[in-house]
C-alpha cells in the first residue's frame, strides 16, 4: 500500500451516472489488473474503493458510478484538482493459468478492471472473448475500447434489451473458452459461478471500512476459512469458494 496526492487530468461523464476519472502522478509501481485505490473525499470518514480500470507509467484511470454523496462529490472535482488516494490494493487476476482462450465477464462497474486485464492477456498472445452486462443501453460503456483492444469478440447484454443481447451476462457466455475472469454485483457472480463448469477467478465488489485489513468488515467464506475481501481479495479462485455451493 502506498499513499500519493494525484493530480486530475480528466473527470468527465462517459454514460449514465458512470465518470472516468485520469489521475497522474507518481503511481509506481503501477497497479495490477484486479488491484484497486483507496481514493479520500473531503468531508467524508471513509474512503471510496474504486477498482483500476487502465494504468501506464503516467496515468491511472478509474471508473465509477455515482450512487451516493462521496461519488456525487467525486463527480463535480475539476481538472487540475488533488486527490489523496492508496494505491496497490488487494491482489490482481492471475494470468498464468489462463490458457488461450480467456473470457472475460463484467456487471456495470464491474467492467472497467477487466479491461486492464484484457490489455495484459492481449499482450501475453491471448485470445480474449468479453461479455459486458449492463440493465439499459444509456449505461453501456467502453464496448468499442475492449474491441480496440483486439478482443476476439465483444458482446454487450441489457436486461431490457434497449442495445445487445437481451437478459443477462449468462445469456451470452460464449462456449470453448478454457478459463473465465470475472467481476461485479454478487448475484451475477452467483449466477456465473453456477453456469460455468471451467474453472476461474472472481472480483469481488464490496463495501470496505478501512480497505487495507485492520476492521475485518468484508469477508468471504472460503475453503481455508473467512478470507478478507480488500487484502486476501478482491479476486479469489473459484475453487477457494464454499459461500456459493449451497
Amino acid at each position: 500500500m502506498k499513499q500519493v496526492f494525484l493530480k486530475i487530468k480528466e473527470n468527465q461523464l462517459i454514460a449514465k451516472n458512470t465518470m472516468r476519472m485520469v489521475l497522474t502522478g507518481d503511481i509506481s509501481p503501477a497497479p495490477q489488473p484486479g488491484q484497486f485505490v483507496n481514493i479520500k473525499t473531503d468531508g467524508f470518514y471513509l474512503r471510496r474503493p474504486i477498482s483500476v480500470c487502465d494504468a501506464d507509467g503516467e496515468t491511472l484511470t478509474i471508473i465509477y458510478k455515482i450512487v451516493g454523496g462521496g461519488t456525487e462529490k467525486m463527480s463535480k472535482l475539476a481538472r487540475g484538482e488533488t486527490l489523496d488516494v492508496l494505491t496497490g490494493l488487494g491482489n490482481g487476476y492471475d494470468t498464468s493459468v489462463s490458457g488461450d482462450r480467456a473470457l472475460l465477464i463484467g456487471g456495470g462497474v464491474g467492467v472497467p478492471p477487466l479491461y486492464l486485464l484484457a490489455k495484459r492477456l492481449i499482450s501475453e498472445g491471448k485470445d480474449v472473448f468479453a461479455v459486458l452486462g449492463f440493465n439499459t443501453a444509456s449505461e453501456v460503456f467502453y464496448e468499442d475500447e475492449f474491441k480496440a483492444l483486439g478482443a476476439k469478440s465483444v458482446t454487450v447484454t441489457t436486461v431490457d434489451g434497449s442495445r445487445g443481447v437481451k437478459g443477462f451476462v449468462t445469456d451470452a457466455l460464449p462456449c470453448g473458452c478454457t478459463y473465465f475472469y470475472t467481476c461485479g454485483p454478487e448475484p451475477m457472480l452467483r449466477a456465473v459461478y453456477k453456469a460455468l463448469e471451467t474453472d476461474g477467478q472472481f472480483s469481488f465488489e464490496e463495501r470496505m471500512g478501512c480497505g487495507f485489513g485492520a476492521c475485518m468488515g468484508c469477508t468471504c467464506r472460503t475453503v481455508t476459512g473467512y478470507k478478507r475481501i480488500c487484502t486476501d481479495g478482491p479476486v479469489l479462485k473459484k475453487e477457494e469458494i464454499v459461500s456459493w455451493k449451497d
